[in-house]
């Protein structure tokens, strides 16, 4: 007789059960773990997809841009194209390049300031594209477990208050309340540890599709560097 309460406890404190006998405000706030897991999880499914797409875009780019085609027929080719990464900076530096020369540009110093400066807006752009909603992976990583110790004090303080109530210490009236604190911490350990993981690894690898796209303009920037040189000698 004496494991019978202990046997009836166990047999309510499945998940499901905790959740249902929680409080109002614990079960918001598992509620609002589950809620922001599910998000995290779907941001970080999205953000590896798009990844692979740019990564396989940049190397499709670099293959076409490094194989001899002239730049003005690629410049045909994207300029009325929807682009992103390499293409994106590549149409913005030759539609500052074409532009000035159609307005007859005469200081080849402006010029070059005014393409790179061009691709620069590029680059932050696609950047601000790739690191989009990261920041909600930090936040979550961060603040997802103090949100579920809330819930775990809120928890504690259910029991204490049975407890009080009841005027005893048996484990049929301290456990439901821990459970649901414990429930609480672990909802919300469940949401940042993902997040915490997927931040630092998606933000290396926007690091290095960062890397690679800087280079390409560096490496673009010295091209059209010396066509300019070219151009201001002919007109000499």
């Amino acid at each position: 007789m004496e494991n019978l309460p202990l046997a009836q406890t166990g047999a309510e404190l499945s998940i499901w059960a905790l959740f249902w006998q929680a409080g109002w405000v614990v079960k918001l706030v598992m509620l609002g773990l589950l809620g922001a897991s599910v998000w995290t999880w779907a941001i970080i499914v999205d953000k590896l997809v798009a990844y692979n797409r740019m990564r396989a875009a940049l190397n499709r780019f670099e293959q076409i841009f490094w194989s001899g085609q002239s730049l003005e027929e690629l410049y045909r080719n994207l300029s009325d194209r929807k682009t992103s990464g390499m293409s994106a900076i590549f149409v913005a530096a030759m539609k500052e390049w074409k532009k000035s020369f159609e307005k007859g540009a005469k200081s080849p110093l402006a010029l070059q300031t005014r393409i790179d400066k061009a691709m620069d807006l590029a680059l932050t752009r696609e950047m601000e594209r790739l690191e989009g909603r990261l920041g909600f992976l930090a936040t979550i990583g961060s603040a997802a477990p103090f949100i579920g110790l809330f819930g775990t004090v809120v928890g504690i303080m259910t029991s204490f208050q049975a407890i009080a109530g009841s005027k005893s210490t048996n484990l049929a009236v301290v456990a439901p309340g821990i459970a649901e604190a414990l429930l609480a911490t672990a909802i919300g350990l469940l949401a940042a540890i993902p997040a915490v993981i997927a931040y630092n690894k998606l933000s290396s690898d926007a690091g290095k599709i960062a890397l690679r796209m800087e280079g390409f303009a560096d490496e673009f920037s010295a091209i059209l560097s010396r066509q300019i040189d070219e151009k201001v000698a002919q007109r000499a």
